[in-house]
Formats: structure tokens, C-alpha cells, sequence
């Protein structure tokens, strides 16, 4: 809550935010009428303590003095006090499981912006600062808000099998940092949004609950994208910058950095990874000695997660102010590459802007943005679920859209059309695999199509998945075009509708006897239009035999007229073509 200091012991929170440099904590999400608050209240030491350390209502200290006024006993007015169940439930020593032991009653999710956005940031004026810590706080709100329309849900019952979405909202405690862990201070803007796990049941009567925690941990990839597009469109659209691609490692997904910011900067802010890649590379070596082969992405991941542990550096002790950070990452950046690279970063971008919109097209188009979503997930993962597609739509429609905002839904509208279209479901119905029969028809084997593909093992994950999404792009266009040709008029061409696949979906013992009896319903069809073919030819070679016999008899009774050219007596025919056609 002090940023990356300590603080030292009976100082007050404020006074210690201060004196770091970081702004209090605010209160935020649509969940705060329902405990007295209200949106951009600033978070004080005590309201934290009671509704994220205690479960009970940030104004317990009121509530609880009034009943006891009141007459209530001390159990039953800090009863009053309790949001849900009480912890000390969870602290008895009859509790059977060790997790229910201690209370979880927070959730802290983090919001980072790309690296170039911490540069420009750090080095840039201050008019520029706090439009990028303005476009910071839009992002993370819309995210908030979306997680707490759509994704959050209050369970109870027996093992959490009655959910139901939250009545008021989230209720969410935003800290804001500067600075990163490295060993010498470099620009980090990033919120810790700490939301409290206690929400309101939609049962009318007011109770409280807990928020289901594997939902919101089950979308935090879906939500990351989607702060990453809604703080790219907030960038671009009040600063006129454009975002492009950046491959941090070769043959994994790239990340959308800001257009003509100095890549050396890059370097220069992320010391941090740097110690990261080099603890990793020998976990990874680790990792191949041991099991003979390179880690897959969930491996990588672990490994990834256990060097970023061993090469976190303790917090600094001694705060600084903003100004001061800035003025020092400032010097900082001159003495590495110079001042003009620092100055004029500004204009760079700009200049980098027109450039990326006089090339790029932002037009999203939904059938292509499907197939290379369901591409990617089903190269990726095989099976998934609706938050895996919806995570790689938004990462689509960043690198699309390059800043540009998007329609409201849009992203929506692409996973229905994947779910509807190019899925069907696996394991007993929770999750989907890719189902690619409405691109290719007469692929018998299942997803034959995109084993040819990805059958590269040499190559990594996501570049044989972005191979499978060209294919699979190619297709479509492919389709359209002949389409377009087939819609032009023909002779002696008819129409054929094509299937519809709005109707439920089929079991596989459906799918095996629909085609069973297409088969037969196909033969008896083939049949009766073979023997009709013979019937017409036959009828069609008597006509041609009749029609010879006829001028036959016509040619024979046809009589010749005699020559009317005679020579001369004593004269012999010169030789050649007579007039009747012959030879002399």
C-alpha cells in the first residue's frame, strides 16, 4: 500500500504514502453503495483492515458502538458488523480442512501497461504523464466493470453448487506504483487492484456471500486483454499514437508496443527481465537434463515463474518522491543514449503514427477474425473453454485495430461465431474442440486439414499455430471467391443450397447414423438419375438412327439433271474438274 518501501512501524498509511510518493489508495467498482462508499474515496488504514483483514463492514466501528448504545450485547452487535460468514469460523479448531483455516478475503490483480508506456511516462512532460496515468485509470475501470457484470458470480451451498451473478458489484481497493524491484530504480506504472471477496446475495434480503475465486482466477487472461485493448484505444485516441507488434522471443505471441519509441529503451527499463531470462535459462537447462525434452507452455511457465522468485530483489528502504524518481530515471536515460532520444520522443511517435495508419487497414473482419482465433486455441490448447477464445479475440482485434476503438460487443460476436460455427463439444460438454467440417467438407478425418501444419515439432507452439490461422484464412478467402464466381449466371446450372448449422449439435452416435443414412439416401438418389441418363440417351440415339434412314431414302430418290456444257466436234475436253465435280 506505501509502494516499494517499508513503513516504518506506528506511522500512519497516508503519512507513509506520502513521504513514498505513491497517491493514497481509492475505492472503486459498482459494489460500493452497498457498504456507504462511494467511487474515488480514498482508502483509509482502518476501512481496509476490517472489510479485506476481517470481513466486516469499513464502517463497523460506527455500526458496532450504535447497537452497543442500543442495547445490544458485544457478540450480537460485532455480529451486525460481519459480512458473510465470520473468520473466526474459519479459525476454530474444529475447522476439518487446513485451506478454510485462513481466510481468504482479498484478490489482488495487477494492471501493467506495455513497457513503452512506462517510458514514455517516465521521460516525458508532465502533460503527457498524467494523460497516460488518465488513460491508465479508464482501463482499469472498464475491466472492473466487466468483471464484475460478466465474469463474477456469489456462490453458497454445499460446496458452492448455487451461483448466481452478484447483485451490486465488486467492491475494489486500487494502490498505484511507480517503480519496479530492480536493483536501481526504473519506471513501473501498474495498480494493485485488491477486490474483496464479500458481495451481496441476489436473494433480496440483503446477505452476504463469497465471491466465486475460481471464475475471476478462470478470465484473468481475458481480462488482461481486454485493460491491454481498452488502454491502447484510451492511448490513441488522446495522444494520437499507434501501437505495433514486438516479438520479444522468437516464435511466441508478440507484444503491442507503442510506434517509434526507441527500442534501446526497452532495455534500459527492463533490468528486471533481463535477470529473469538469464535465471531461466538455467532452469530450463535444468528442466531438459532431467526430462529429455524442451518444456511445453505450462512448464514454461513454472519455470518462468519459479526465476522471476529467485532473482526478486528485497524492497528498497528509502523512498522516493515522483519527482525525484522521474528526475533520476531521466539522467538515467540521457547519460545511456542521449538527449536527443530522450526529447524528442514525442514527436517520434507521432511521426511513427501516420506511418503505421497510412499501412495498416483497421477493418475487422468477423469470419477471418473467427478462423484465427479457433486456429491459435485449437493449435494451443486442443480443448478449451469460452474465456480461452474470448481472451484470443481481444488479442486479434489489438493487433488489428492497432489502437483504433472497437465496437462494443464485437469481441462477443467473434467467439459466437467460433463457438457456432467452428466447435463442437468434447468431454461430456464442458469444454470444445475445433470442428473445421464447414471449411472443409470432405475432411472424413478429424481435423486432417491441420495436422499437415503442425506437424513441425522443431518449430515452436504459436508459430505452428499462426501457420494453422494463415491456412485456415486462405480457406475462407478461397471460398469466397468461388462464391463470387458461382453467383454469376450459367446455362444448364441449378442452384444447390448449402447446410445449415444453426440447429442443435449432434452426438457422435447422431453424426455416425446421419451419415449412414445420407449414404443411402445419396445411392437411391444416384440410381434413379443414372437410369433416367440411360433412358434419355436411348431415346435420343433412335431419334439420330430415324433421322439418317430418313435422308438416306431422300438422297437415293433425288434425280440428277444432264450436263448442259458440250464440247465442240474435234475438241478434246482439256483435263480437270468436270462440271459434274468428277476427274477427266
Amino acid at each position: 500500500m506505501v509502494g516499494d518501501g517499508h513503513r516504518p512501524a506506528g506511522t500512519p498509511l497516508r503519512a507513509a504514502q506520502d513521504k513514498a510518493g505513491v497517491p493514497p489508495g481509492v475505492w472503486r467498482g459498482q459494489g460500493l453503495a452497498a457498504v456507504g462508499l462511494t467511487v474515488g474515496d480514498v482508502v483509509s488504514e482502518r476501512q481496509a483492515e476490517l472489510l479485506l483483514g476481517e470481513g466486516r463492514h469499513p464502517d463497523a466501528d460506527r455500526i458496532e458502538r450504535e447497537r452497543l448504545q442500543a442495547g445490544d450485547d458485544p457478540a450480537k452487535a460485532r455480529r451486525a458488523t460481519v459480512l458473510g460468514r465470520p473468520i473466526e469460523h474459519n479459525r476454530s479448531e474444529k475447522t476439518e480442512k487446513a485451506k478454510e483455516r485462513t481466510p481468504w478475503l482479498g484478490m489482488d490483480l495487477t494492471f501493467r501497461p506495455p513497457p513503452t508506456a512506462h517510458i514514455a511516462w517516465a521521460l516525458m512532460d508532465d502533460q503527457h504523464r498524467l494523460v497516460l496515468e488518465s488513460c491508465q485509470d479508464t482501463a482499469v475501470d472498464k475491466t472492473l466493470k466487466w468483471l464484475g457484470e460478466s465474469v463474477a458470480q456469489i456462490r453458497w451451498g454445499s460446496g458452492g453448487k448455487h451461483r448466481a451473478p452478484v447483485k451490486d458489484g465488486l467492491i475494489v481497493a486500487v494502490f498505484r506504483h511507480y517503480e519496479s524491484r530492480a536493483a536501481e530504480s526504473k519506471p513501473l506504472l501498474h495498480d494493485h487492484a485488491v477486490v474483496s471477496i464479500r458481495a451481496r446475495r441476489p436473494d433480496g434480503a440483503g446477505s452476504w456471500g463469497n465471491v466465486s475465486v475460481d471464475s475471476l482466477l478462470a478470465h484473468i487472461v481475458a481480462a488482461d486483454t481486454l485493460y491491454l485493448l481498452y488502454f491502447m484505444e484510451e492511448v490513441s485516441a488522446r495522444l494520437g499514437w499507434a501501437w505495433e507488434p514486438r516479438e520479444v522471443t522468437p516464435g511466441r505471441r508478440p507484444v503491442m508496443e507503442i510506434a517509434g519509441i526507441d527500442q534501446r529503451l526497452i532495455g534500459w527499463q527492463s533490468t528486471r527481465r533481463q535477470q529473469i531470462e538469464e535465471a531461466l535459462f538455467v532452469l530450463t537447462a535444468e528442466y531438459v537434463e532431467e526430462h529429455g525434452h524442451e518444456p511445453g507452455e505450462r512448464a514454461a511457465y513454472g519455470l518462468a515463474c519459479r526465476a522471476a522468485y529467485r532473482t526478486r530483489p528485497p524492497k528498497r528502504k528509502e523512498p522516493q518522491s515522483l519527482s525525484e524518481l522521474r528526475q533520476r530515471w531521466r539522467k538515467s536515460a540521457v547519460a545511456a543514449f542521449g538527449a536527443d532520444v530522450v526529447d524528442w520522443l514525442a514527436q517520434r511517435a507521432r511521426a511513427a503514427a501516420a506511418a503505421v495508419w497510412a499501412r495498416v487497414w483497421p477493418v475487422v473482419d468477423i469470419a477471418l477474425a473467427a478462423v484465427d482465433t479457433v486456429a491459435v486455441v485449437y493449435v494451443m490448447r486442443g480443448a478449451f473453454k469460452r474465456h480461452h477464445l474470448l481472451a484470443e479475440a481481444r488479442r486479434y482485434l489489438s493487433y488489428v485495430l492497432r489502437g483504433r476503438p472497437h465496437q462494443p460487443g464485437l469481441d462477443e460476436r467473434i467467439v459466437q461465431m467460433v463457438v457456432d460455427d467452428f466447435t463442437r463439444p468434447v468431454g461430456r460438454g464442458l469444454m470444445m474442440t475445433a470442428d473445421l467440417r464447414a471449411l472443409y467438407p470432405r475432411d472424413t478425418d478429424d481435423q486432417a486439414v491441420l495436422r499437415p501444419l503442425t506437424r513441425n515439432r522443431m518449430l515452436p507452439l504459436y508459430a505452428r499455430a499462426r501457420r494453422a490461422a494463415g491456412a485456415l484464412s486462405a480457406r475462407v478467402q478461397a471460398v469466397r471467391r468461388s462464391e463470387r464466381l458461382g453467383s454469376r449466371t450459367r446455362p444448364h446450372t441449378v442452384a444447390v443450397p448449402g447446410a445449415s448449422r444453426s440447429g442443435p449439435r449432434l452426438t457422435r452416435t447422431d453424426r455416425k447414423a446421419g451419415r449412414d443414412q445420407e449414404q443411402q439416401e445419396t445411392d437411391v438418389a444416384a440410381l434413379e438419375q443414372t437410369r433416367s441418363t440411360i433412358e434419355a440417351v436411348a431415346l435420343m440415339a433412335v431419334s439420330l438412327q430415324d433421322g439418317v434412314r430418313e435422308r438416306d431414302v431422300a438422297h437415293r430418290l433425288r434425280q440428277r439433271p444432264a450436263s448442259s456444257h458440250t464440247p465442240p466436234p474435234g475438241v478434246q475436253p482439256a483435263p480437270g474438274r468436270t462440271p459434274s465435280g468428277g476427274l477427266a
